[in-house]
């Protein structure tokens, strides 16, 4: 097997933490100085504090539609994982580089931008896009303001592959993600005299049971999608806060929960069920006892569900590039799903395998890596023919 051409870039890009919560600037900077050095221009959309930036770049021709090749700058926090390395340093060893983005997703990121100078050698006649967007792992941030950068352009892209690592197998289906926070208010007094009293933790225990029911309904009674692992939309309750003194009714309680569905379903009527339990159900009695007590339901994020065909023409392509015989769902978000719902058809394909994101000691196999570069050079061979 031939080593891969893309290590170098991938030792650079993990070496840029580019953790959420932090900015992506400083590699946003470097790409787009290699991308210049290449005589190529890149367009930034920002963030409201302008702390990160999405980069889009063109090669070829633009004022045609073109194939997007997009991933992520960001990854998930490294605080409290047991790392062996510096995750920020990359390390080869046994056939596999480790450090944190190595799959999630820095080595598309890489195999990209070590093939983006035999792309401007080639100048395709299908322009190829590279999209490096921020805040995709806290709920596809930053692609939203970068498709709203290319609602503004005459020319929309035709297709895109987004690099998440799937082990070079297309990807023309993943679930949806509503992830909500709901603050019960209460009305707080002694707890010897709990009927004059709202008990916003009780409440909340309501709506949460109820939560586990839809649970229970969707695992037993679907829709069901075989091709999905689990084969239905799941619900989820991960974080309740609320009370304070054992002898004080609680006045106040919040708690998230979140949807992960099937892309035929439809969350707002998921999360309008669960707004007319709590209004229908439990909020006359809570009303009975004070006027001002009540659910504050605020939505966190939302992710888009993907679902392609296997026949659409970027679906064959991709099974071409890629050389697979057939194609997958997975249960995790990726931008794809917002790509789609833009108008642009997307397929999720890349090095790497979901199961080595978000841990420590994070790897990808450098025979991936290989197969990835493969790709881009069909990719290129594609693009060059027009």
């Amino acid at each position: 097997m031939a080593a891969p051409t893309s290590i170098e870039m991938i030792t650079k890009l993990v070496g840029f933490d580019t953790t959420s919560r932090d900015s992506n600037l400083a590699l946003i900077d470097w790409v787009e100085g290699y991308l210049a050095d290449l005589g190529i221009k890149s367009d930034r959309s920002w963030d409201a504090d302008r702390r990160k930036a999405n980069l889009f770049a063109t090669i070829g021709p633009e004022d045609k539609p073109g194939i997007v090749l997009s991933g992520h700058t960001d990854v998930v926090p490294v605080d409290g994982q047991d790392w062996t390395s510096d995750p920020f340093e990359l390390v080869q060893k046994d056939g596999k580089l480790y450090g944190r983005g190595a799959s999630d997703m820095k080595g598309f990121l890489g195999v990209v931008l070590a093939k983006t100078p035999e792309f401007v050698r080639r100048q395709p006649k299908t322009p190829l896009h590279l999209a490096f967007t921020y805040d995709e792992e806290v709920g596809c941030l930053g692609v939203r303001t970068l498709l709203a950068d290319l609602a503004r352009r005459p020319v929309r892209p035709r297709a895109c592959v987004v690099g998440e690592p799937t082990l070079m197998k297309p990807v023309i289906g993943h679930k949806g993600k509503q992830s909500v926070r709901c603050h019960v208010h209460g009305l707080e007094c002694h707890s010897a005299l709990a009927h004059q009293g709202v008990n916003a933790v009780e409440a909340a225990a309501e709506l949460v049971a109820y939560l586990k029911g839809m649970a229970r309904r969707f695992r037993d009674q679907g829709p069901f999608d075989p091709d999905y692992s689990p084969p239905y939309t799941t619900v989820h309750t991960g974080k309740i806060q609320g009370g304070t003194a054992l002898n004080i009714v609680p006045k106040d309680c919040s708690f998230d929960f979140e949807f992960r569905y099937l892309p035929s379903e439809d969350p707002a009527m998921l999360f309008g069920e669960v707004q007319r339990f709590a209004a229908e159900k439990l909020l006359p009695e809570m009303r009975a006892i004070s006027a001002a007590a009540g659910f504050d339901f605020q939505e966190l994020s939302g992710m888009a569900g993907l679902d392609m065909s296997s026949e659409d023409e970027v679906t064959r392509l991709v099974m071409q590039l890629s050389g697979a015989n057939g194609t997958g769902k997975v249960s995790f978000g990726t931008e794809g799903g917002l790509y789609q719902e833009f108008g642009i058809p997307t397929i999720v394909c890349g090095p790497g395998s979901i199961e080595q994101a978000h841990k420590p000691d994070e790897w990808i196999e450098i025979e991936q890596l290989v197969a990835a570069e493969r790709f881009m050079d069909r990719l290129l061979d594609h693009a060059a023919q027009g």
